[in-house]
Order: C-alpha cells, then sequence, then structure tokens
C-alpha cells in the first residue's frame, strides 16, 4: 500500500526543498544538521501553540521574550536549556521570517521594547548548547552553530519566506 503524505509531511518536505536550496546553492551553507533544524523550526512554528509553548508557573503562555528569560532564570537545567533554545527560535523565527511583525512585538508599551532579538537569540541559543553540552552531542553543535551564524540563519530565512510566497503566488 503506498505511504500517503499527510499535510504534516508535505509542509515538511516543502520547507526542507526551500531550506535546502536557500542555504546549499544561494548561500553555498553545506550544513545538513543547521538545514534540517531550520526546517523543522518552520513546521514546529506553522503552529502558534509552538510559537507561544513557553509558560509561567500559573501555566498563562509567555508572549515576550523578556518574560522568557525570567522564567528561565526560576528553572533547572533541563527546562532553563529547553527555554534558553525557545528564545533562540522565537527570536530567529520573528527576525528571519516575518521581521515586519518585530515592530508590534517590540512596541514601547512592551516588556521587549529595548531586547535586540538577535543579540538575544545568539545568547540564548549559546546558554542552551552549553546547558546540554556533552560529548558528541549534535543538538549542541547546532546550537552553538546558529549562535555564532544567527543573521546568516535571518538572512536566509527571509529568503525561504520569499521563496514560498513566490510558489503560491503561482
Amino acid at each position: 500500500m503506498p505511504h500517503v503524505l499527510t499535510g504534516k509531511d508535505q509542509l515538511r518536505n516543502l520547507f526542507a526543498a526551500l531550506t535546502e536550496q536557500t542555504f546549499q546553492i544561494d548561500y553555498g551553507v553545506a550544513d545538513p544538521p543547521l538545514i534540517d533544524y531550520l526546517a523543522d523550526l518552520l513546521v514546529r512554528f506553522s503552529r502558534l501553540d509552538v510559537v507561544f509553548k513557553v509558560r509561567n508557573l500559573v501555566g498563562q503562555r509567555l508572549e515576550e521574550v523578556a518574560t522568557m528569560i525570567m522564567e528561565a532564570e526560576h528553572c533547572t537545567a533541563k527546562p532553563k536549556a529547553e527555554i534558553h533554545r525557545h528564545i533562540g527560535d522565537f527570536t530567529l523565527f520573528w527576525t528571519g521570517v516575518y521581521p515586519e511583525a518585530l515592530k508590534r512585538l517590540k512596541g514601547f508599551d512592551r516588556q521587549d521594547a529595548m531586547i535586540n532579538y538577535q543579540e538575544q537569540g545568539k545568547r540564548s541559543y549559546f546558554l542552551a548548547s552549553q546547558l546540554i553540552a556533552q560529548p558528541d552531542n549534535r543538538d549542541c553543535s547546532v546550537l552553538r552553530r546558529l549562535s555564532t551564524e544567527f543573521e546568516l540563519c535571518s538572512e536566509g530565512l527571509r529568503k525561504v519566506r520569499s521563496e514560498w510566497e513566490h510558489l503560491s503566488s503561482r
């Protein structure tokens, strides 16, 4: 019996192809683990409940980086690493895929008004990599690369969005 692709599989295939094309062909970045991570990020963040998955102690979703950082400071190592990874993903998603939303996300009336999303994303990926650091940990290596190459990844995700918008306009 042939395998039928689900919507999530199709979305994953689309994002994987666009991300691979952009990073390998357009940018000359041949790093399959990094490219896979970015494609997976796009699939995961296609769900609003994942974009805002960090919750405080009473279960309220946290929608600002400032409050996510405060929440991370009250956690033990494993949850702290996951929150920092999420902050990295959150800031990379908004700076790369929807930079036009930053004006609202960092509005003068918001706690994130003074936060530099690129710098905080780099810092959060670095902290997450340090908190999960183990020999031969592939995630640790990818998180370090996301930290050092944040701007490139953000720019690449902007191009991926442009490509999927071009496909959808056909």
